[in-house]
């Protein structure tokens, strides 16, 4: 911390610490540095360290449903996850950096020895934190409230706006527009509306700023509506609106309804851009202007390719913490021995830590499907128009506006070979729901070994302690039950089940287009966020936190019949199945039989059965 006395003083006037105390604070941390897009922490996770932001800044986000809102940045300089000086369980907001950011952290277990070693500075520096916690929760307060004031004043009249069925009036604070009121009243089927999904929202807003540019270029949209349209997409993709997305994920009209929604709402931010009124649809129409050269049937299916690829992102980085997590277990275990088991029954000796290793692998390939996947995701139908043909659109529409959305978005997407066969075949969403089933399955056969390996804990295996997260009866004293391998297996077992619904939805596509696309969206990506959010919850509550029973681990090994597989090598077929026989009959162990009979000394047993002896080939 030589070089950073400057982000020191500045840290210390932040929050009423001492540079002097700060400096003692952190003489026992040590230097992370995340890389950009990188979450340095999940909303609800347990508080590990605390510290302060050397270089770069951490965006606040609160939502783990698919809808994540900026609640504020900490900037260098500033203190971070200072709640686990009070011992504060979990994080009430995630951590994301766009840029990378560098950070002095100080671990949990040494701020508890500070509380030991040095109660003074520690106490000191609890009274400051929570003060300036306090001083945040007032100035929470005062901008909730006045928010509220001013939202209040919003909802102030009507407008009213028209459409080929009759006329509508319209709350005047609200962008979104009459057909997609009548989608809120006709679709109020789960209570899930297109908000509670970013990744789809800024989807949409990537296609129709595309869109806005490629009409501009190729001569069809004027500069000023170009503009208007391209700043509220904009807004929209930096978290602005997304509140006024509120049609049901569940709808008809193969996402008709969406693609109003978006319409409607950039058309009316549209307009206040220009200096006109929401509904002044006669300077910037959701239909004749947002909508230029498209159709739901290829906005749509596009965005939904968009919203999954964002989706996968995600997905995969989680993923990776979760391979991590077990690939560090599976060397903290290396040298555990165990019985390994098939069919539920005794077969021959490993290791505590080859066991997690292979899990680590199971995650590698799941994440490997999800990358293969995603390459196909990359062929998009934007300039299909209503049936592949392109029709209502100019010359050169569909190539350029590929090039554009590519541009935008960050993914090397492309135009579709055949653009007809894009916008009816639904395939390519089968075989994503495929991966994720993929994953899921991988992911619940884990959970089921952890719930095996740890059953007991006085009658089953025992041979792993998960942490103890909640008490697990209601009528059964001291009961705690393996609450996240248990909601792991239940996620695992929704994302099955969707991907039947997604093919059942992929095989409805009729002549032309599927019409079930909606219900694709939503399994796709709901399944995707659920499944994120187990990988980071069964991390942080479970593996990082399993611990090995050592000894009733090797007991097993001991007592088992099938520590004869082992011997034969070395005594022979025959005698080690009469050994065996009689360890059945008597329930005597395999190897006090095996020192009974003189065999065998303890110093030979005792080298055969050493991890590195038996858990892998070797010359007898």
């Amino acid at each position: 911390m030589k070089n950073e006395q400057s982000v020191i003083h500045q840290a210390a006037r932040s929050t009423g610490i001492s540079e002097k105390d700060l400096n003692l604070l952190l003489a026992e941390g040590e230097e992370r540095i995340y890389p950009q897009n990188e979450w340095v922490f999940h909303e609800s996770s347990p508080r590990r360290w605390a510290g302060i932001i050397l270089e770069g800044e951490l965006e606040l986000m609160r939502g783990l449903h698919g809808a994540c809102r900026k609640v504020g940045t900490i900037v260098s300089g500033s203190m971070v996850s200072e709640g686990a000086f009070l011992e504060s369980n979990s994080h009430s907001n995630g951590a994301f950096t766009r840029t990378g950011v560098k950070i002095w952290q100080i671990g949990e277990e040494k701020i508890q020895a500070l509380k030991e070693s040095n109660p003074e500075l520690f106490y000191r520096t609890v009274a400051q934190i929570a003060v300036g916690i306090n001083r945040r929760m007032r100035m929470l307060a005062d901008s909730v409230h006045d928010k509220m004031n001013s939202e209040n004043l919003l909802i102030s009249g009507l407008r009213q706006e028209k459409d080929s069925l009759g006329t509508r009036d319209i709350f005047d604070h609200v962008y979104y527009g009459v057909q997609t009121q009548r989608a809120m009243e006709n679709f109020a089927i789960s209570g899930i509306h297109l908000n509670n999904f970013d990744h789809m929202i800024d989807a949409l807003a990537m296609v129709k700023k595309a869109a806005s540019l490629t009409n501009h270029a190729l001569g069809v949209l004027d500069d000023a509506r170009m503009n208007a349209i391209c700043q509220a997409c904009d807004d929209i993709l930096n978290g602005q609106l997304h509140e006024h997305f509120t049609v049901d994920m569940f709808q008809g009209g193969a996402g008709t309804s969406t693609n109003m929604n978006a319409n409607e709402v950039i058309a009316n931010r549209g307009l206040e851009i220009m200096g006109y009124n929401k509904g002044e649809y006669d300077h910037l129409h959701p239909n004749d202007h947002v909508n230029c050269s498209q159709s739901t049937n290829d906005v749509y299916p596009t965005a939904i390719k968009l919203a999954v690829l964002l989706s996968n992102c995600d997905l995969i980085r989680s993923l990776r913490i979760l391979r991590n997590a077990l690939a560090s277990k599976g060397e903290s275990f290396k040298d555990v021995l165990k019985m390994g088991r098939t069919e539920n029954q005794d077969a021959v000796p490993m290791t505590l830590g080859q066991e997690f290793s292979a899990y680590a692998v199971m995650i590698d390939s799941s994440i490997d499907a999800l990358e293969q996947t995603a390459e196909a995701f990359l062929d998009i139908n934007l300039g299909a128009t209503a049936i592949g043909t392109g029709i209502n659109s100019p010359p050169g529409y569909a190539d350029l506006v590929a090039k554009k959305l590519a541009a935008i978005s960050g993914f090397p997407v492309r135009r579709a070979k055949n653009l007809v066969e894009a916008t009816q075949n639904a395939g390519i969403f089968v075989r994503m729901s495929a991966s994720l089933k993929l994953v899921a399955v991988q992911i619940s056969k884990i959970c089921n070994d952890l719930r095996s390996l740890s059953s007991g804990p006085r009658c089953g295996l025992n041979e792993i302690n998960l942490p103890p997260m909640q008490p697990g009866s209601s009528i059964m004293p001291g009961k705690v039950n393996p609450v996240l391998p248990e909601v792991m297996n239940q996620i695992c077992y929704q994302v099955m089940g969707y991907d039947t619904v997604v093919s059942m939805a992929a095989e409805s596509s009729e002549l032309e287009l599927c019409m079930a696309e909606p219900i694709i969206a939503y399994d796709l990506l709901h399944g995707m966020m659920i499944l994120k959010n187990g990988c980071i919850s069964l991390v942080e509550r479970c593996i990082s936190g399993i611990e090995a029973n050592r000894d009733v681990c090797r007991s097993y090994v001991q007592s088992s019949i099938g520590l004869v597989t082992a011997l034969v090598p070395v005594i022979g077929y025959e005698q080690s199945a009469a050994i065996a026989k009689e360890a059945l009959g008597t329930g005597a162990s395999v190897y006090d039989i095996v020192l009974a009979k003189g065999t065998l000394t303890k110093e030979e047993l005792d080298e055969i059965l050493l991890p590195e002896n038996m858990t892998d080939p070797r010359r007898i």
